[in-house]
């Protein structure tokens, strides 16, 4: 097996605080922005992720860049894939799911399709993608490791913090965490009164 990609990486524990408040609360934090397009959601139900992004970009409906991935994250990592938001093939299924179980990969975010859903679910594999299908990708490239990309229209560079849960997914820049997580701190605190303020029954 390859040696772990070496990139700076967002900390862990910065990701983990960053993780409590989810992924609305964290885009309220960054002004209402580089909130992922809402077509790429959790395909089952129940799934979250968070880690720094390990990012790729790949031709439509191809793979290869995926397993290539696979050899080199880091445990916690989460696979960011460019894949031109093409949903007629799927980029990642249960084959890729069992090698990301024994990578420990904190879960998936594709701008593409996934299948074997049940599967993934079945492994707690996170993934978020536009789309699923049953049908195979193409094994052939070209593709791009570590490359700056985009997903749903945010731009994503390798070690920034990718928070996603049921409302969608959220791209925390690497060098603005610290800030975000002051900020989201700042508007959880005052929600607590709005909803004290809000569950006064009019009359």
């Amino acid at each position: 097996m390859a040696e772990i990609a070496s990139f700076p990486r967002i900390e862990p524990a910065l990701v983990a605080r960053l993780a409590r408040f989810g992924a609305a609360v964290l885009g309220d934090a960054m002004g209402r922005r580089r909130c992922v397009d809402h077509g790429l959601q959790a395909r089952w139900n129940g799934a979250t992720v968070a880690g720094p992004a390990f990012t790729a970009w790949t031709r439509e409906g191809d793979n290869l860049a995926v397993h290539e991935a696979l050899e080199v994250t880091a445990p916690g990592d989460v696979l960011v894939v460019d894949g031109y938001g093409a949903t007629t093939r799927a980029l990642i299924g249960e084959m890729i799911g069992i090698k990301a179980r024994a990578r420990e990969l904190a879960g998936f975010v594709i701008d593409g399709a996934a299948r074997d859903i049940a599967e993934l679910e079945a492994l707690g594999v996170a993934v978020f993608s536009r789309a699923q299908t049953p049908a195979g990708p193409f094994k052939t490239g070209p593709f791009e490791l570590l490359a700056t990309v985009a997903i749903g229209g945010v731009v994503v560079h390798p070690g920034d913090a990718v928070v996603g849960d049921r409302d969608g997914v959220v791209v925390v820049p690497r060098q603005r965490a610290a800030e975000v997580l002051a900020r989201a701190e700042e508007i959880a605190a005052g929600e607590v009164g709005k909803r004290v303020a809000n569950a006064v029954p009019i009359r």
